[in-house]
């Protein structure tokens, strides 16, 4: 199995476009250590030429572009992606679907509440119907326990997901909003079936529960949320009034932060791979040259790029 990181950032990408916090100018000017990013979404294979893209993020062209293997020019008109796979309906990860509208009818999977919201609070489906089309593909997640719900995606063989309900935030626009429901945003436990090994994506998590921990835990790779380093990030640089919870986010620092739950899971001996993805620009972790960024690599996590490339 093969994934690729097509982009890495959180909503607004690095440097985001009207951003001039110490991580975006420095990264303008070349006063830090740190490297443009587009906005989060991974691409899986089995075979390396036909792929899963989840998440269609807003930057979709651009890592298209970057990733010839997304582009294997079998015909006339030919993509790789044989589906798309959703993990929310938040703009970053959604409006990609209308830049690829020029295609063949597009196999869409996500949850019930997603589909819900891209066809009423964030049209696209109905916007796609007048060109490509999607055929929608219900996700159901498990919520309370290991119990599994996998799925295959037909032409990517040999790969099983399986949705995982999350706690974090539905989009501005939802009607679940402050009302959450089950399956606003998932994590996917994306299995080899083969060999057996595994990696857990899940680009916004804003809480560890039975289920996350479970697959975590199952896990060889873990691809989570590096949103935010601390609590009142945003705050702090007066970008806004809500902390990182607010929006349903689990910052890296503090007892109970995520440099501490990846940090548990070397305890159970299995030591998986540790990475952190959607970024978002003003986190101290993009500086290279930052005692953030030193404190991860100390405690064996890694910091997602555009390209990356994670082979299970």
């Amino acid at each position: 199995m093969k994934i690729i990181v097509l982009g890495s950032a959180a909503g607004g990408g690095f440097p985001q476009w009207n951003c001039n916090c110490r991580n975006c100018a420095g990264v303008r000017s070349g006063t830090v250590a740190a490297t443009a990013r587009t906005q989060s979404s991974i691409a899986v294979s089995a075979n390396g030429a036909d792929w899963v893209l989840v998440n269609a993020s807003p930057d979709i062209l651009a890592q298209i572009r970057a990733t010839p293997a997304l582009q294997p020019a079998r015909s006339p008109r030919d993509t790789g992606i044989a589906a798309v796979m959703l993990m929310d309906a938040q703009i970053d990860h959604v409006t990609g679907l209308l830049m690829l509208r020029e295609g063949r009818q597009l196999p869409l999977y996500c949850t019930a509440p997603v589909w819900d919201d891209l066809n009423a609070s964030l049209p696209l489906a109905p916007v796609l119907s007048h060109y490509c089309g999607v055929k929608w593909h219900p996700l159901e997640t498990i919520g309370d326990g290991p119990g599994m719900r996998p799925v295959q995606v037909p032409g990517i063989d040999g790969i099983r997901f399986t949705p995982l309900a999350l706690s974090s935030k539905a989009p501005p626009y939802s009607p679940h909003r402050d009302r959450p429901a089950v399956g606003d945003n998932i994590g996917l436990l994306i299995e080899d079936i083969a060999s057996g090994r595994s990696v857990f994506y899940a680009p916004g998590l804003g809480a560890i529960e039975p289920q996350v921990d479970y697959a975590m835990q199952a896990a060889d790779c873990v691809l989570v949320d590096g949103t935010f380093w601390s609590a009142g990030e945003m705050i702090e640089h007066g970008f806004s009034t809500k902390s990182a919870a607010d929006m349903g986010h689990l910052p890296q620092a503090g007892q109970r932060g995520m440099i501490a739950v990846l940090d548990s899971l070397d305890a159970h001996g299995k030591a998986p791979r540790k990475v952190l993805i959607h970024i978002n620009n003003t986190n101290p972790i993009l500086d290279e040259q930052s005692p953030q960024r030193a404190m991860l690599a100390h405690h064996g996590i890694e910091v997602a790029f555009d390209g990356m490339e994670i082979n299970l």
